[in-house]
């Protein structure tokens, strides 16, 4: 499949290997909702219900991947989902998504700017955020400008500082549990008691189905592997390898930290603390928990942004690409990289980054709120875009002609329609939460109102 439709404008450079893909979607999932917003989730759901909640969200991105991956492989495109939407749903639902995909990594960027900057301060009290959120913004443009084969490196180094960091922390975690190590307030092995201490799910079904929202957004960033496809040396070998690596390991470390975090923390004190990982870390002992924590988040923001500003740079080249915004942003310069692209979606972080400050209560919540909202929405067009795609390959080719199948389809793919569905309701569940459908369903609807008025199709 043809990855640019203009002459003359430059060309992708396929440098990447399935190595390169795994870390860059590893880097974009592994961020502050897994070190800081865990606590939530434990609060939410209950210590078990946390880990039922985690494993559940783990199984439904390995469904969205198994869609993703048949359209990726067959039509490996800088655009992934965008185009596969636009080409197998309808052209307004490709104009959403992708405009949905890109306010949420604006967004989610200027959040974690802004949140680095914070935790700069633990060092440079006195200076102002706005410095280091600066810094940080800079450096990530920076980190973009390089050639892919060069970011790739670089985000290969950052990631595995995230990787490395986890299992620590999970070796450690699981030593304090089974007694190996000493926990503070413990006076025998805590094992798994903390788990069933309040019941099972001491909210109901309710607190389940609320914290899947967060879930679904910690585990946002795998559906990267698609969108690099079309940068990638051999998509038809490396897609399908980094899929199935990422997927696995994100669901082992994910599943794991909670099951350390839930087991060693109490419902009430997970609830309150603002970092559960520098709890464990203290009530082990480790010293100078809180700067290594502190350390090790940097990191994970500085890689998770320079992921997210990759991102949302390729998906408004392909709204370009596709004909959909002005043609101007789908040049490509000598380096392989979208400059123009990536420059407006610059200015769209600084807006969201003042709106942050200036307007945090109103203007930023419902950007906010539609970022978390467009996760499962753009996720959802992946498993309706791979069924109508079956269906038109079916015509002229055979299902033995794939280099990647979807098994059991259409079943499997219904299936992970009918469970995102399931999570979008259980947004209405959670009010700090709902937000998301008062501000996403209407700005979803205003992407097909303008579609159409200036396309006049939707």
């Amino acid at each position: 499949m043809d990855n640019h439709n203009f002459e003359n404008e430059g060309q992708f450079n396929r440098e990447m290997n399935s190595r390169h893909l795994q870390m860059l979607s590893i880097g974009g999932v592994i961020g502050t909702g897994l070190f800081l917003s865990s606590g939530y989730t434990i609060a939410q759901a209950g210590p078990f219900g946390a880990v039922a909640s985690y494993l559940f969200g783990g199984i439904m991105v390995y469904l969205v991947m198994f869609s993703l991956g048949e359209l990726s492989v067959a039509m490996p495109v800088t655009g992934s989902f965008h185009t596969y939407a636009t080409r197998f749903i309808s052209p307004g639902t490709g104009f959403m998504v992708a405009w949905m995909y890109w306010l949420c990594w604006v967004v989610a960027l200027a959040s974690q700017f802004v949140g680095a900057a914070q935790l700069m301060q633990r060092w440079f009290p006195d200076v102002p955020i706005w410095v280091f959120a600066t810094i940080f913004a800079a450096i990530v443009f920076g980190l973009n400008t390089l050639t892919i084969g060069l970011f790739s490196k670089t985000e290969n180094y950052l990631s595995s500082i995230k990787v490395y960091a986890i299992l620590v922390f999970i070796v450690l975690g699981l030593l304090a549990m089974f007694g190996i190590l000493p926990f503070e307030g413990t006076h025998s092995a805590p094992l798994f008691s903390n788990l069933t201490a309040n019941g099972l799910l001491p909210n109901g079904m309710v607190g389940l189905v609320s914290v899947m929202l967060a879930v679904n957004y910690a585990f946002s960033g795998v559906e990267m592997i698609g969108i690099a496809a079309g940068e990638t040396d051999n998509p038809k070998k490396a897609v399908p390898h980094a899929i199935k690596s990422t997927i696995v390991l994100l669901v082992v470390f994910f599943s794991l930290t909670m099951l350390v975090l839930a087991s060693l923390l109490p419902m009430s004190e997970a609830g309150v603390t603002e970092a559960p990982f520098v709890t464990v870390f203290d009530k082990i002992g480790i010293p100078y928990s809180a700067d290594i924590m502190n350390f090790i988040i940097l990191t994970a923001i500085l890689s998770a942004s320079n992921s997210g500003l990759y991102a949302a740079s390729r998906m408004l080249w392909s709204l370009s690409n596709e004909g959909m915004i002005s043609p101007k942003l789908v040049k490509i310069n000598k380096h392989g990289v979208p400059m123009r692209a990536m420059l407006l979606s610059m200015i769209g972080i600084i807006i969201a980054l003042i709106a942050s400050v200036y307007a945090e209560d109103t203007i930023f919540l419902a950007l906010v709120s539609i970022a978390g909202f467009a996760v499962v929405i753009v996720w959802l067009a992946i498993p309706l875009a791979q069924i109508n795609f079956r269906k038109h390959w079916l015509k002229d080719h055979t299902v033995e002609e794939l280099d990647y199948k979807t098994p059991f389809t259409p079943v499997l793919p219904w299936i992970t329609t009918i469970l995102l569905a399931v999570s979008i309701v259980g947004i209405a569940w959670d009010p700090s939460q709902r937000a998301g459908l008062y501000f996403g369903i209407p700005f979803m609807i205003l992407c097909y109102i303008y579609h159409y008025l200036r396309f006049k199709k939707w």
